[in-house]
């Protein structure tokens, strides 16, 4: 299903289904199987076995969320009908190694290479549902594992009489993690042959999502073009600007790596900001919604699709979108607040990515 700008559109039918969902699955499957979607993605055996019988031209991809750690489990899945599988991030790169060494030739094989990690195993995690009423299996997790908490412990002979543990003011992030980043290895991630790297995004802006892919997506097509210069920090220089938790390799280099809870709950790296998305190319001006305040002297910078520098400039001017007013700045107040700013001398798309660098206060 190539819709017309030339993305694959693939459907998640991932849930652990007790037998009372099966007709809605199924009707759900037959609708996915006559709009040719690319892929229906999957975890629970029998939802797959029901969803090939009803979807027989659509091909089958196994979730994160059935736990494939190893070439025999990716070897059941290809016998009962899976084209891709997508790997548990729990593995390390020799495990991975030893996967593709032994998985038939035409399983496709798909790994996570950046983003939030899970504090349940390959994602299996009902906290947010016992927490805040949320279902990640049900594709609507709170990230519960982010929020901060009050700890205390108990001592048997003493029910009752509570003791604190340490944390601060807000608590504490036992259950946070940092998120996952791979760039730097994203060579080996190639010459392994993997098909495809999964980007998390769940909850995450625009601005973030075109931030990370663009630059995982300019790696990997710099890498083939010339393989001896591969220099990861350009890349991780673009990622750097998004705001993250702090960032690890997880298992992939070490299964023995214990660096990846961020107990403090801190984001990092909050030098920008998104500024706005672009609507249309006004030939000497560019119409944009804003996401966050914007104010003549601003410096912007313009993500460019397929490119890992971003387009610099400072806002000079700015126009009132309703009225054409000059103005000296613009506040977000209300949905799809536009203005008219000056843009660089070139073309620019609609959609594109505007961020803002936020003034150091020292």
């Amino acid at each position: 299903m190539l819709i017309k700008n030339g993305k694959r559109v693939y459907a998640a039918i991932n849930i652990y289904a007790p037998d009372e969902n099966y007709s809605d699955i199924i009707e759900q499957a037959k609708i996915l199987d006559e709009l040719k979607v690319d892929g229906i993605i999957m975890s629970d055996g029998g939802v797959v076995d029901a969803v090939k019988e009803v979807a027989p031209n659509t091909p089958v991809h196994i979730s994160t969320q059935a736990n494939t750690i190893s070439y025999h489990s990716a070897n059941f899945w290809y016998k009962n009908g899976a084209k891709r599988v997508i790997l548990g991030r729990e593995m390390s790169k020799d495990e991975i190694k030893l996967l593709m060494e032994n998985k038939p030739k035409d399983l496709e094989i798909e790994m996570f290479a950046h983003g939030a990690l899970c504090f349940g195993y390959s994602g299996r995690c009902f906290l947010s549902e016992f927490l805040a009423g949320r279902s990640g299996n049900l594709g609507d997790c709170a990230q519960s594992c982010r929020w901060a908490y009050n700890l205390y412990v108990e001592e048997v002979n003493k029910p009752g009489s509570l003791m604190p543990v340490e944390y601060d003011e807000k608590g504490t992030y036992i259950f946070s993690s940092k998120d996952l980043c791979l760039i730097k290895e994203l060579p080996e991630i190639i010459e392994m042959g993997i098909d495809s790297i999964k980007i998390e995004g769940r909850l995450k802006t625009e601005y973030y999502l075109a931030t990370v892919i663009n630059a995982y997506r300019t790696a990997i097509d710099d890498y083939y073009e010339n393989k001896n210069n591969y220099d990861y920090t350009k890349y991780f220089k673009e990622l750097d600007k998004t705001k993250t938790r702090g960032l690890t390799t997880f298992y992939f280099n070490d299964k023995e790596n214990k660096d990846f809870q961020d107990f403090g709950g801190h984001q990092y790296n909050n030098d920008y900001e998104f500024g706005g998305k672009v609507i249309e190319d006004m030939e000497d001006r560019m119409l944009i919604e804003i996401r966050n305040k914007l104010s003549i002297g601003d410096i912007l910078e313009l993500i460019v699709p397929g490119k890992i520098e971003p387009i610099i400039f400072e806002i000079q001017k700015l126009w009132n979108y309703e009225t054409l007013e000059e103005i000296d700045t613009v506040n977000p107040g209300k949905a799809n607040q536009k203005v008219i700013l000056n843009k660089p001398n070139m073309k620019i798309e609609s959609d594109w990515i505007l961020r803002r660098k936020k003034e150091r206060k020292d």
